[in-house]
């Protein structure tokens, strides 16, 4: 699968799972709503004190399994570089997270003081890789 394909999936199916590199070279996994920013990349939120958000301080790879809602069926993996981005830079990269989501918008300054009452950072990965390229 190519990189574009693999955007235009996790635009449609947000569901995944985020895989980083424990510090003893292990892998940990976290269940993620993600989606794709304007500039391509893979964009999640996450808090400032998360596991997955000190593995990619460390260690930037980063690797995603998207799946639809109902689970079984089509599915993607996309791996790159990430970047965690923190408050309060991370504030309006926040808020074009939160609006490419379907849906009614919230009270923006409630949610402005949410991020920051829950230490909110954006992970942005730059997509690398994607797949399968094969069926098994």
């Amino acid at each position: 699968m190519d990189l574009d394909g693999a955007r235009d999936f996790i635009r449609e199916n947000r569901r995944g799972v985020l895989a980083t590199r424990r510090s003893d070279g292990g892998i940990q996994q976290s269940p993620i709503i993600a989606t794709v920013d304007d500039a391509g990349r893979v964009v999640i939120s996450t808090r400032e004190t998360a596991y997955k958000t000190r593995n990619l301080r460390r260690d930037p790879w980063a690797q995603v399994c998207m799946f639809p809602d109902r689970f079984f069926g089509p599915w993607v993996f996309a791996e790159g570089k990430a970047e965690v981005v923190s408050l309060p830079e991370a504030m309006e990269l926040l808020i074009d997270y939160y609006k490419r989501f379907p849906g009614e918008n919230p009270d923006w300054d409630d949610y402005r003081q949410r991020m920051e009452r829950e230490w909110r950072v954006l992970v942005r990965i730059e997509l690398e890789r994607a797949g399968p390229n094969r069926q098994g």
